[in-house]
């Protein structure tokens, strides 16, 4: 039995020795990855992972808002290239919204139209859409107005002239390594660290802001950090009172947070279902106008889906663009292949929602399945048109 129990010795000082390391070289979130994440089958973030850190709540109104279902709802069925798709990738919500109708609905994998599940970085055109709200409040006084008037530690050296707007087209110029599978990286250590607060407030800038295109999580998570600044609110609250209430979300959301009653992991991880995320869809589809009453002001909204970079024709400010058969084409976009599709010129609003995606083998910034719901969902739109002439 002796050998055992040098065994065992031995195991638990190798142990509290990689522990020990870790919090000397300031990579102790890597304990709470492993936990969350591999602990749990998976080498990345998950749909369901909201449920193992700490929330807030985004509160609905009592005066919830349904969506108009279609008469001819599920009429056409999911084409078989689709419905393979949808296996094949762990699709568990895929909603087709015609002219402010529901007009196909499917889920998969145990979920329903109720079922929570992981934003990702959809999240990032909410928080875009916040900017624009606190902007029409007067409370930001531009897209131009410097986020060092919020936070004096970007007064100096090359973020000096960083703006919101920055932040929001991604021009920012600061530091930060985008990676979601590297566990050394810093989005990675944003995700699971208790301390966002300081992290995003020692970012340095390295290039000129307002000159380029490049995508960083961290610009996101800085602007909700101004946003709160200039409106006094938790953002969580903040997105409430301005946008979850008045546009009648249906059911209450989770924002993931760094610590209890820390702060909202702001560019990423709202849990929430696909009928309330396609709100923003609509809302944006309608110039920013809901129920006739104009929410956030038409000029930014157009601006956020327009490009900002000619050499960057991809993005706008929080909304990733795209084109369809010469159709414009605008959306949400979160990892793992979460979307928010909208094509105004049919009306048209798709969502869908999963456990992975397929990267592009043709490089392009769009995946391989975003092309495939587009294709599809005209080839069933079409259907439609064949059957109602017979």
């Amino acid at each position: 039995m002796n050998w055992l129990k040098k065994f065992l010795l031995r195991f638990v000082g190798l142990i509290v020795i990689i522990v020990l390391l870790l919090y000397i070289f300031k990579v102790d979130y890597l304990i709470k990855a492993i936990r969350i994440t591999y602990l749990n089958g998976h080498k990345t973030a998950f749909l369901e992972d909201y449920k193992y850190f700490d929330n807030t709540v985004i509160e609905k109104s009592t005066a919830a808002q349904p969506w108009k279902i279609s008469k001819n709802c599920n009429q056409v069925k999911a084409t078989e290239t689709l419905e393979k798709l949808h296996k094949e990738i762990g699709t568990v919500a895929f909603v087709i919204i015609k002219k402010d109708s529901i007009w196909h609905e499917s889920y998969y994998d145990n979920y329903k139209k109720d079922s929570k599940s992981n934003s990702f970085s959809m999240a990032k055109s909410i928080v875009s859409a916040s900017l624009g709200k606190a902007i029409l409040e007067g409370k930001i006084k531009s897209l131009k107005q410097k986020v060092s008037d919020f936070f004096p530690e970007f007064k100096e050296g090359k973020s000096a002239n960083m703006t919101v707007g920055d932040l929001s087209s991604m021009a920012s110029g600061l530091k930060w390594y985008e990676s979601y599978v590297d566990p050394f990286s810093i989005t990675t250590q944003a995700y699971f660290d208790a301390n966002l607060h300081d992290l995003i407030l020692g970012l340095k800038g390295i290039d000129k802001p307002g000159k380029s295109y490049k995508y960083l999580s961290g610009n996101t998570q800085l602007l909700a950090m101004c946003i709160e600044k200039a409106t006094g609110q938790k953002l969580a609250d903040y997105v409430s009172e301005s946008f979850w209430k008045p546009m009648g979300a249906e059911r209450e959301a989770l924002w993931q947070t760094d610590a209890p009653n820390g702060l909202v992991k702001a560019y990423c991880c709202i849990a929430s279902n696909a009928r309330d995320f396609a709100r923003f869809g609509k809302l944006y589809l309608q110039h920013g106008k809901w129920n006739g009453k104009q929410i956030i002001d038409s000029a930014f909204v157009a601006q956020s889906v327009t490009q900002r970079f000619k050499e960057s024709p991809q993005y706008g400010y929080g909304w990733w663009l795209s084109s369809f058969n010469n159709k414009k084409v605008f959306y949400m976009r979160g990892h793992l292949g979460q979307y928010v599709i909208v094509i105004p010129e049919n009306e048209l609003i798709i969502v869908r929602l999963g456990h992975h995606d397929i990267k592009s083998t043709k490089g392009l910034p769009q995946t391989d399945d975003f092309t495939i719901y587009l294709e599809e969902t005209y080839k069933m739109l079409k259907q439609e048109k064949t059957t109602s002439k017979k």
